[in-house]
């Protein structure tokens, strides 16, 4: 559509201001209208004993389909169903143990209206999200939702804007209060998102990504110096570990210890592995979360960590290049 006039800068900055306050009232609104309602609806989906079938066309259908993405991924299982298709086969989807939320501002949408017949003689319950309470949505209901505005942001008061942003915090009000009732933690969450940072972060252990076997460095500590170097530059950690036959760690020795002891001029050709070892090196278990041991080396400012088993042998090691790779930092 061709500009007819003159853009504006003021009176676009001040549609704005104007927007923000009309939305931010609609949303302070809706806590005067929620009450017995809103409780009976978080109760019902919390005992569903199947899904939570969301419905909804034009915005309230976009709005519709964050709503189930939010309850599914905060534990109350939920899918969009789009009501054209649900009257052409899709409503072979909603069986009697699920809970229907169908959202509609104006309570009349025609898609919605054609399904109730059917969604009735299933006898699941039916929650509606309307900003119209007298409506046949509201009528035909179980539960009605109030998501009603005083008015809408546009100017001409015909975009759905203050009310679709009404319906989306009445549906995050709803995922809010379920994952409460259910107890719902950063780890449940965590299982929801694997793919997501807080998913590595809480789901990824140290055993996932650490180097086992061969590939980790480690002498016994009467091994000579020269081929302890050999030891630290065939595995490419920067290090060594130093076991006892049982392989518990007696120490550990990096490319910072052999700087230092280059800077002071030793002797390195009869050392042997024990006398310049560091002790009590920093090490984790293998069931400890992979963020722990991030947290441990940025702690102690080290690039490496050793890994024990639960007898403290020595199993593993972790740099911050694995890490790294894992996108745990």
């Amino acid at each position: 559509m061709a500009v007819t006039h003159q853009f504006d800068a003021q009176r676009a900055l001040a549609l704005a201001a104007k927007t923000f306050d009309i939305e931010a009232r609609a949303l302070l609104g809706l806590t005067a209208r929620q009450g017995d309602a809103f409780a009976n609806a978080v109760r019902t989906m919390l005992e569903c004993t199947g899904r939570v079938i969301v419905m909804g066309m034009g915005k309230s259908g976009h709005v519709g389909r964050k709503i189930a993405a939010t309850l599914a991924s905060t534990g109350t299982p939920a899918f969009f169903v789009h009501p054209a298709e649900a009257s052409h086969g899709d409503l072979g989807m909603v069986q009697p143990a699920d809970v229907l939320l169908a959202i509609s501002n104006s309570g009349e949408s025609e898609e919605l209206a054609v399904l109730l017949p059917a969604l009735k003689r299933l006898t699941l319950t039916f929650i509606a999200m309307t900003g119209n309470p007298d409506s046949t949505l509201a009528k035909h209901a179980d539960i009605v939702l109030s998501s009603q505005v005083d008015q809408e942001a546009c100017p001409l008061n015909l975009a759905p804007t203050a009310s679709t942003t009404a319906q989306m915090a009445l549906g995050d009000a709803l995922a809010v209060a379920l994952l409460d009732a259910r107890g719902f933690r950063e780890e449940d969450f965590a299982r929801s998102h694997p793919g997501g940072s807080l998913g590595r972060k809480l789901l990824m252990h140290v055993s996932d990504l650490m180097r086992s076997g061969t590939a980790v460095p480690r002498v016994g500590p009467r091994t000579p110096f020269t081929e302890m170097l050999r030891e630290m530059t065939g595995k490419g950690l920067g290090f060594t570990a130093v076991v006892d036959e049982q392989e518990q760690i007696l120490g550990i020795f990096t490319d910072g210890d052999l700087r230092r002891l280059i800077e002071r001029g030793a002797d390195l050709r009869g050392l042997i592995a024990q006398q310049v070892m560091h002790p009590s090196p920093r090490r984790v278990r293998t069931d400890a979360l992979a963020v722990d041991a991030a947290d441990l080396m940025e702690q102690h400012k080290i690039t490496s960590v050793l890994v024990v088993d639960e007898q403290s042998r020595l199993v593993g090691a972790l740099n911050s290049n694995d890490l790294m790779r894992a996108k745990v930092i």
